[in-house]
């Protein structure tokens, strides 16, 4: 039995400057060195692992536990869901039915700018909603490639759109998730949430098209996106703040979606813009409505086995003593070292025990295995035969290998820091910051992002904090409950895990470090203006702060 050290320079200021070295590597790995992503990977767990080690004092085999346990959970279910992914968008490729998606798409518009927003955006929102964990940005970044958009480009801007809907993300997993830990009803979160992203999830879909064609791309595509975001935001707002945390991610998608393309049936862009030059738009449909239908089936039944695999009927089956429930399986780690105990940082004298274990889903709340049987199912569909969808699977393993292990290492490099004590220290450096902790709060879920590439672990691992410096500094805790998931949302475009899965989608392996450069000065701008946003509300703006609901824990 082994307890974390949250301090153990007795100087939580040097402790957390030892903590923070492992970041530091990375980004020097990525930015100066220009290495490989599973280069900067490998290198940062060997210096994670030294500092777990010898400073913290972490015993040597649950430091190699540690490693495994995030190495399976890189595996799955985060890569399960990549492969998956990529090897259903490959389907539709082989059969030649994204010819068709692509045709249907340039029905709408030609223009990729605003393909942009509601593919990269819109459509992303709702898998962000669905499935997270990668799947969204690995999709939409490979639909944007083969509609004729440069991978980086459109790798990078799937990451930035992606950040808005985060924070709701599966099934508003990353709020209950959090909320259930601190002991607080997610209602009035989830409603805080949505009040601090009217301004930003307004401004992202503006700032994508920006970022493709500068100001001139913002006047010629305004009435569109105006629509997007507008109807993205009202519905984000409406459904955070009445609904609860679930449905604020798809509902907010299909919404934008539907109003978007119904606005430009009535009006068009005088100016098509195109990164690949084409001009050719006959804008005549050559194909029938069946056509298109049959094309979009894979994505169709995507949605529909991941609302079936979310429904609580089916989740059923799986309970303990179900009928299914021996497809879940529990790998442990640590029999031979026991386990981690991690004492409160409210009351080192109150622990818990943290497991160093992971347990397997073959089926049961596993987003990849619900993509791979729409992708079977899809097989039937568009009459793929066997040998060539063997072919598409070999494929889709054979470039994923490298990314594979860059997940892995990244996954692997989070649970060391998370099982150390590392990633605690930094949250409570961040906390002894008093007044200006208001800016920090949300910096707090950016720094747990990116060393977790999860807003639910963020949200896990820094909960208990926020909420604790909130009745320190008399302010109400939902506010600081709400900024941790607010600024992890823009922490996810700089997160390893997010680049190695975004560049394994568009065939970017090895160039994790140009992808990392086009996001960094993005999520640095973004979290500044979130933790000015978050002193404001604090300070200047209280009267919006819903009054959190305690509930039994």
């Amino acid at each position: 039995m082994w307890t974390q050290v949250y301090d153990p320079l007795n100087n939580i200021m040097l402790s957390s400057l030892i903590a923070f070295i492992p970041i530091i590597c990375f980004l020097v790995c990525l930015v100066a060195l220009k290495l490989k992503g599973y280069q900067a990977a490998f290198i940062t767990v060997v210096l994670t692992a030294i500092l777990a080690i010898f400073v913290y004092g972490m015993p040597a085999q649950l430091v190699g536990a540690s490693f495994v346990q995030g190495f399976t959970q890189g595996m799955w279910p985060i890569a399960w869901i990549i492969i998956a992914a990529i090897f259903l968008y490959k389907l539709t490729v082989k059969a030649g039915a994204f010819d068709i998606i692509k045709a249907s798409v340039m029905s709408i518009t030609p223009d990729h700018r605003i393909q942009v927003i509601l593919i990269g955006f819109c459509f992303g929102s709702f898998l962000e909603g669905a499935i997270g964990f990668g799947g969204p940005v690995a999709i939409t970044a490979a639909l944007l490639v083969g509609l004729g958009i440069d991978p980086l480009k459109a790798a990078g801007l799937c990451l930035i759109a992606n950040t808005a809907p985060v924070a709701f993300g599966a099934v508003g997993i990353p709020i209950t998730a959090m909320c259930s830990t601190v002991g607080v009803d997610p209602g009035p979160v989830s409603a805080m949430i949505g009040r601090m992203l009217v301004p930003f999830s307004f401004v992202v879909p503006f700032f994508v098209v920006f970022l493709m064609d500068g100001f001139r791309g913002l006047r010629e595509t305004f009435p569109a996106i105006f629509v997007a975001s507008l109807s993205f935001v009202a519905t984000q707002f409406y459904s955070s703040n009445f609904l609860g945390p679930e449905l604020p991610d798809i509902a907010s998608a299909v919404v934008s979606i539907i109003c978007t393309t119904v606005f430009l049936k009535v009006w068009k862009p005088k100016h098509i813009f195109r990164f690949d030059g084409e001009t050719n738009f006959d804008n005549k449909m050559p194909y029938t409505s069946s056509q298109i239908f049959i094309a979009w089936t894979p994505f169709i039944l995507l949605i529909a086995f991941i609302i079936l695999w979310t429904s609580p009927i089916f989740k059923s089956l799986f309970a303990k003593g179900a009928i299914l429930e021996f497809t879940q399986v529990t790998l442990v780690f640590n029999n031979s070292v026991g386990s981690i105990i991690s004492p409160s940082i409210v009351d080192p004298t109150v622990t818990s025990q943290v497991p160093v274990s992971q347990v397997i889903n073959l089926i049961a709340a596993q987003a990849g295995t619900a993509i791979l049987f729409a992708a079977l199912l899809s097989m039937l569909i568009l009459k793929v035969k066997r040998t060539d969808a063997l072919d598409c699977f070999w494929d889709t393993l054979k470039e994923m290998a490298i990314p594979i292990v860059t997940i892995g290492l990244v996954v692997a490099f989070a649970f060391i820091s998370k099982n150390s004590g590392m990633s605690t220290t930094l949250g409570l450096a961040f906390s002894n910051s008093q007044e200006a902790f208001a800016f920090f709060s949300p910096v707090i879920g950016w720094v747990g992002v990116f060393l977790t590439g999860s807003d639910t672990s963020s949200n896990l691992l820094f909960g208990v904090l926020q909420q604790v410096t909130a009745h320190k500094l008399g302010i109400e805790e939902t506010l600081f409950l709400a900024a941790n998931s607010v600024g992890g949302v823009v922490g996810k475009m700089i997160s390893p895990q997010s680049i190695a899965v975004a560049c394994a989608a568009v065939g970017l392996v090895g160039r994790e470090s140009d992808l990392f450069k086009y996001t960094l000065k993005y999520s640095l701008a973004f979290i500044i203006l979130l933790g000015v946003w978050s002193w404001v509300i604090a300070y200047m703006l209280p009267g919006i702060i819903p009054e959190s609901i305690l509930i039994h824990k």
